[in-house]
């Protein structure tokens, strides 16, 4: 591997090993023929995510500071790539999923950032079509406007030089809506809606009602919104979430 390759994967975790070998499993056999790796952040584990990262090859980047957007920020400043791909550990990726993100940089120098939906791999059945409205949607405005007003935070990929850093006043939302915002501040935005990933359902192991009222409008869109106008949290972290369907 070069010291400056392609990509960089930078993947944030607390207490990931149980869903971690199949998301770096799922790297590791991507048909990209180019150089990428692999930085996994341990923000905070007691468990041996760090231990199943390094058996994968990736590097292991410590933030003891808790909240996504500090461990992607930390992430993402130790990174060597050109280009940064925001993904999850509990996630897994098609093997043409990173060549499609380097076809799409490749369409017009002037791209700053591709990106994309993801898919519910479990859980209930209403999440699956939540998911799929939800990105179908986005999808829809996109072809319309030619604007990505949304993005999974397991699908985002832009280039080094655009990137401005992540707000780390911000919990949820801070590394899908905030990162957005600002990257098309910064240019050209392509939203592929034909590359999915594939993530846990966990997060919907409360039910309907929980997920739309409380995660949703209280610890994203309100949480999101007040930390952000506070410029500091007002708002912590959700509730983490370790229901495994599987």
């Amino acid at each position: 591997m070069t010291d400056t390759p392609r990509f960089s994967i930078v993947i944030p975790c607390y207490n990931e090993e149980g869903y971690l070998t199949d998301a770096l499993l799922s790297l590791r056999k991507q048909d990209y023929g180019g150089d990428f790796e692999v930085v996994v952040v341990d923000n905070n584990c007691t468990d041996d995510t760090a231990g199943v990262a390094r058996d994968f090859g990736a590097r292991v980047v410590v933030e003891p500071t808790p909240g996504v957007c500090n461990a992607r920020q930390a992430g993402t400043l130790a990174a060597r790539g050109e280009i940064i791909v925001s993904a999850d550990a509990d996630t897994v990726y098609e093997k043409d999923w990173l060549s499609r993100i380097d076809a799409g940089f490749r369409a017009d120098e002037r791209i700053v950032a591709v990106v994309g939906p993801c898919a519910y791999a479990d859980g209930p059945r209403w999440g699956r079509h939540f998911g799929r409205g939800l990105f179908g949607a986005v999808n829809a405005v996109y072809k319309a406007t030619g604007r990505a007003v949304y993005a999974s935070a397991t699908n985002i990929a832009f280039r080094r030089d655009a990137w401005t850093g992540y707000d780390t006043g911000l919990t949820q939302g801070g590394d899908e809506l905030d990162q957005l915002r600002r990257l098309r501040q910064q240019g050209r935005v392509v939203y592929d809606h034909a590359n999915p990933t594939y993530t846990s359902g966990r997060r919907l192991a409360r039910g309907f009602m929980y997920n739309v009222f409380v995660s949703l409008v209280v610890h994203y869109l309100l949480t999101y919104t007040v930390n952000r106008i506070a410029g500091r949290r007002v708002f912590g972290q959700a509730p983490a979430f370790r229901e495994d369907f599987r």
